[in-house]
C-alpha cells in the first residue's frame, strides 16, 4: 500500500459516515470460539486459514524482497500465484505482460464464469515497498485472492459475471499513481476493449487485527471518543459518491464474515480514497473499492522489517475472505 501520512486524517474524517460495528471472534482474545464461527456454515465452504498461512509464508520468505527492482523474487511470486491458479480446473489462466523502465512485469489473471459476461474484478498487488517481508502489505491480500479463487472452484460457483482475479506488480513506489502500475495496465486494457465492468474489489492489507483496547489509533481525542478503539474490524473503503455501492458490499460481506465489517467513504478531492490498485479503475468510470484493515492506523509494522507473518491473525483473515466471497456471489 502506498504511504501517505495524511491518509490517517482523511480515513478517520470519513468514519463520520461509516456503519456501526459488530463483534466477532479471533485467535487473540476472542469472545467467540472458532467452533462458534464455523457453525455458520460447513467448514468445507469457508476459507481455510492454514492455506492462507502457507501462502503468506511463501511470499514473505522470498529473498531478496519482492520489490520492483528484484525481478527474480517478483517473478517467483508471480510463478507461485500462476501455479496455484492453474490447479483450479474450472478457471482460465492468463498473463498480461508489460514493460516499465526496460523491465518486464506480469499481471497474473484467473477467470471464472461466462466468457463474454460483464467483468467483476478482484485484485491484489504482490510487490512490497523496499526491503521488508510485507506480510500484511501485501502478502495477506494475495493469500486472500488465492483463497477466494479456491472457494470459487470448490463451491462450483456459477457466477453471473466473469469473475476475474488479478495479481498485480508495481503498486508500491516508484510506480504508484503511474501508468506502470499493474492495475493501471489491466484497467486500461478493459477500457480499450470496451469490456463492461460490474465492479472492482481490491484486497489491500487484510491480516492485522488486535483485541487490546487502544489498538485502533486515531489522530485526535474527539474522533477516538466516537469510534471503537479496538482494531478488530475490516473496512470497505470507497470514495464519496459510492455510498450505495460501498453499503451493498458491506452488507453482503456481513452475511458470511465472522468479523465486524465497517464502511468508509472518503472525499475524492482529498486524494485519499484511492491508495491502492482500485484507483486505476475509477479513471474509466468503473465502480471500485478497497478492503482494508486501516493500514498504519492499526499496524505499527507498516513498511518496516517487522511486518512479519507472526504478526497476522489468520482466523480473522479467513473471515474477510468469506465475506468477500459472499459479496462476489451477491453483486
Amino acid at each position: 500500500m502506498h504511504h501517505l501520512q495524511s491518509y490517517a486524517y482523511g480515513l478517520l474524517f470519513a468514519l463520520l459516515g461509516a456503519a456501526g460495528c459488530e463483534h466477532a471472534g479471533s485467535q487473540r482474545g476472542s469472545s467467540s470460539s472458532p467452533s462458534a464461527m464455523s457453525s455458520q456454515a460447513p467448514q468445507a465452504t469457508r476459507a481455510d486459514q492454514n492455506r492462507l498461512h502457507a501462502d503468506v509464508k511463501f511470499l514473505t520468505s522470498l529473498q531478496p524482497a519482492r520489490n520492483y527492482r528484484n525481478l527474480q523474487s517478483l517473478n517467483q511470486a508471480a510463478d507461485y500465484i500462476k501455479a496455484d491458479f492453474m490447479k483450479l480446473e474450472n478457471g482460465h489462466v492468463e498473463e498480461q505482460t508489460f514493460k516499465a523502465d526496460g523491465r518486464q512485469y506480469r499481471n497474473i489473471i484467473l477467470w471464472f464464469g461466462p466468457k463474454d459476461a460483464p467483468r467483476l474484478v478482484i485484485g491484489a498487488h504482490y510487490d512490497v515497498c523496499g526491503n521488508q517481508p510485507g506480510a500484511d502489505d501485501n502478502a495477506s491480500a494475495v493469500a486472500g485472492l488465492l483463497e477466494t479463487a479456491r472457494l470459487l472452484q470448490a463451491l462450483g460457483a456459477n457466477p453471473k459475471y466473469r469473475v476475474e482475479l488479478v495479481a498485480y506488480p508495481n503498486e508500491e513506489p516508484p510506480y504508484f499513481a503511474t501508468e506502470y502500475m499493474g492495475s493501471a495496465v489491466h484497467a486500461k486494457a478493459l477500457h480499450d476493449a470496451k469490456v463492461p465492468v460490474r465492479a472492482m474489489l481490491c484486497y489491500e492489507m487484510i491480516g492485522y487485527f488486535r483485541d487490546e483496547p487502544g489498538s485502533q489509533r486515531f489522530p485526535n481525542e474527539q474522533l477516538a471518543a466516537l469510534y471503537p478503539n479496538t482494531g478488530n474490524f475490516i473496512t470497505v473503503v470507497g470514495r464519496v459518491g459510492q455510498e450505495s455501492f460501498t453499503q451493498q458490499v458491506q452488507e453482503l460481506m456481513k452475511t458470511k464474515a465472522g468479523i465486524d465489517v465497517q464502511r468508509i467513504n472518503l472525499p475524492a478531492e482529498m486524494g485519499l480514497a484511492g491508495l491502492s490498485d482500485h484507483r486505476n479503475y475509477w479513471k474509466y468510470g468503473y465502480e471500485a473499492l478497497m478492503i482494508n484493515d486501516t493500514s498504519f492506523l492499526r499496524n505499527p509494522n507498516y513498511h518496516l522489517p517487522s511486518d512479519t507473518i507472526d504478526t497476522l491473525d489468520f482466523q480473522r483473515m479467513a473471515e474477510v475472505v468469506n465475506g468477500v466471497y459472499a459479496a462476489i456471489m451477491g453483486l
